[in-house]
């Protein structure tokens, strides 16, 4: 992980990492937090199948996602899964649809500061399967695969891998 060095309240190049969460400055005694950010990653199901989409960018460029994202401020999960549904794929969901599976903690990489994330796993039924017109800056396609054809390796976040094991168990 890039360190921070510099104390963000006096200045000095005195910060140290604890390894854990935490920076501390020895100068003035600030301490900065790493807490944790809450994402979420919605399964849309319809019959047997899922939609996934392949990320057009870094981490994990090339490989298959769940749509989703960030949780801004002030803003409830099932909140964010509505905006990330809209701004990945203008899909239009209606809120009280969402069912809440689990939770599982994971580790965003970007440029080089690992982020560590309580990813919020919720599953969307459809009546009817949709193709949608992409944000091609983040997605560069998406696609229904049979949850029988999953291959894992191609899931692009420790944190979808392993929720997906569970998944396909209790399928």
């Amino acid at each position: 992980m890039k360190v921070l060095k510099y104390c963000p309240n006096c200045g000095k190049e005195s910060l140290n990492w604890d390894n854990e969460k935490k920076w501390s400055c020895p100068n003035c005694n600030f301490t900065l937090y790493n807490n944790v950010a809450g994402a979420v990653a919605v399964v849309i199901c319809y019959g047997n199948e899922i939609y996934l989409t392949k990320r057009n960018r870094d981490p994990k460029k090339g490989k298959l996602d769940l749509a989703g994202g960030f949780v801004d401020p002030k803003e409830s999960a099932e909140e964010t899964c509505k905006r990330e549904l809209f701004e990945e794929l203008q899909l239009e969901i209606n809120i009280s649809n969402l069912t809440y599976l689990t939770s599982l903690p994971n580790v965003y990489q970007y440029k080089e500061i690992d982020y560590n994330t309580i990813d919020l796993f919720y599953e969307y039924r459809v009546s009817e399967k949709f193709e949608v017109n992409l944000e091609l800056s983040e997605i560069s396609e998406a696609q229904w695969i049979p949850l029988n054809e999953l291959n894992l390796e191609d899931i692009a976040f420790d944190s979808q891998k392993k929720f997906f094991e569970n998944y396909l168990k209790e399928i």
